[in-house]
């Protein structure tokens, strides 16, 4: 299956920029991103509902993930057929202990809830670590804020907006 065209900038219409979660739409108009929102009318919390709304391969999707590092949230973004090695994020950030964050931290942390976290627009800044398998890809579709709701963009310019940092975090299979 191949990923939709989304390297050309597309400008929103008034309507589908308001399907954007309020604080994401902010975010977009301050980093000067017009990207198409698409949403959907069944959830596509999980990157599978997400692809196959969509119609991409899974590993186009991104992940916006919440850890936890030494008790401070560190945001993963991994792409939608990969699972994160908690072991290579703590090695990477040199922490003592990493764990999934809870619900209530994803959203104290960002502002949303799980399944419609998007990489940027979150409500404190945190650190960012962008999975280097990412960069596999011309365009990759991450949440725009709700469930309901995804954008595409090219990964480069996504990790850039998301102050992320690239690294290898993926679990390898055997």
């Amino acid at each position: 299956m191949s990923t939709p065209d989304a390297t050309a900038p597309v400008t929103p219409a008034p309507e589908a920029a308001a399907e954007a979660h309020p604080r994401f739409a902010d975010a977009l108009r301050e980093l000067g991103l017009d990207v198409e929102i698409r949403r959907f009318p069944e959830a596509t919390r999980t990157a599978a509902e997400a692809a196959a709304a969509i119609g991409c391969d899974l590993s186009a999707i991104v992940k916006s993930l919440i850890f936890e590092a030494d008790g401070a949230p560190v945001l993963v973004l991994m792409d939608g057929s990969s699972r994160v090695d908690v072991e290579l994020v703590r090695r990477e950030l040199g922490a003592g202990k990493v764990k999934r964050a809870g619900a209530d931290l994803v959203r104290e942390t960002t502002g949303y809830a799980i399944g419609g976290v998007p990489p940027f627009g979150h409500r404190t800044k945190t650190r960012v670590l962008a999975d280097r398998g990412l960069l596999d890809h011309d365009v990759v579709w991450a949440a725009a804020g709700t469930p309901h709701t995804v954008f595409p963009l090219d990964p480069k310019t996504l990790i850039g907006h998301a102050g992320g940092t690239v690294v290898d975090v993926r679990e390898q299979t055997k």
